[in-house]
């Protein structure tokens, strides 16, 4: 598989930081002969947090940080001093992320919003220190408490890409053309399948300076939810779409069969995914005329919006943005 710039999953080991040892200690100076207990608590491990980055599309920052170690907390000190907490180290991940533990296969966290800060991983707690078991009756404890331990365990990083749009189809359906046409992305574009190998983002610019986010898919094959072709890493990408296009070519031997295997395969991996909004567009239309377009029609599924498009002549590519955007604003009932 080719080299690409977009990393969607990633392995990788963290701990987070112990917490530091409780310290036994007496008050002795040369004023104070036996003095009583006065040593402090340990500080806090660090912790694993993660942070949503609106700013970043990829985790391709994090493909070689392998090894995440976070810092123990300090041993208390003397005169009822508490150690230093270990220093948290913050991860910024992209909108859409979810971190995994491999052992399990449980998912632990999901960033969905700029800005928003998770404990991934919680430093262990200090220990506490001989001052803190004082009593009248024992004024002199002879042990402290040690701090707790970290946590530690190899975790998987997943992307699940955010945009309102995604589309779908087989691969060579013109998904990466259209996307060249009505965004700013330069998806690589060849005439031979799979020529995506990796999601690609572009925004919209709608009216009036509003806009709204499209994603070029990989291409879907018969039994990608068994994992065939791209399978898994296409698939996952789609949940969170909130239309999904159908991109299906004008001269394809039989438009009907080809949305049904599309739409079987997402069911098949998520049944959920049928609850989204559909919309089919026939793609390199500028080759029909009237009489085929009516045949085609018939052909398609009722009840489920369609349009002729053709993204090297730009036939009907503005009728196709105002019926993503009046889907994609309909007040939701």
């Amino acid at each position: 598989m080719e080299k690409s710039n977009f990393v969607d999953q990633i392995r990788v080991f963290c701990r987070s930081g112990h917490g530091g040892a409780g310290n036994k200690h007496f008050l002795r100076n040369k004023f104070t002969a036996l003095g009583g207990p006065d040593g402090g608590d340990g500080g806090r491990g660090a912790h694993i947090i993660l942070r949503g980055n609106r700013n970043l599309w990829t985790l391709l920052h994090l493909r070689y940080y392998k090894n995440v170690l976070a810092e123990d907390g300090e041993k208390g000190g003397a005169n009822k001093c508490t150690g230093r907490d270990g220093k948290d180290i913050i991860i910024e991940v992209p909108l859409g992320t979810i971190a995994r533990d491999e052992e399990s296969g449980l998912q632990e966290v999901e960033i969905l919003e700029d800005g928003q800060e998770i404990i991934w991983m919680p430093g262990g707690r200090g220990g506490l220190g001989n001052a803190q078991f004082a009593t009248p009756t024992n004024q002199a404890p002879e042990y402290a408490q040690p701090g707790e331990p970290g946590q530690e365990g190899w975790k998987i990083l997943e992307l699940k890409v955010l945009a309102d749009v995604g589309l779908v189809g087989f691969p060579n359906a013109g998904k990466s053309t259209l996307l060249s046409v009505i965004t700013a992305a330069k998806p690589k574009i060849a005439n031979y399948a799979f020529t995506t190998l990796s999601p690609n983002l572009g925004m919209v610019e709608y009216r009036d300076g509003k806009s709204f986010c499209i994603a070029d898919l990989p291409g879907i094959i018969e039994g990608a939810a068994e994992g065939r072709g791209l399978g898994h890493r296409f698939l996952r990408h789609i949940e969170r779409n909130s239309v999904l296009l159908f991109l299906i070519p004008a001269d394809s031997n039989d438009h009907r069969k080809e949305f049904d295997i599309l739409v079987s395969e997402l069911e098949q991996y998520n049944p959920e995914l049928l609850h989204k909004q559909f919309i089919i567009a026939i793609s390199k239309s500028d080759m029909l005329d009237d009489e085929l377009k009516e045949a085609i029609e018939k052909e398609l599924p009722p009840g489920i919006p369609h349009l002729f498009i053709s993204s090297v002549t730009q036939k009907g590519l503005v009728e196709l943005k105002d019926l993503l955007w009046k889907i994609l604003n309909q007040p939701v009932t």
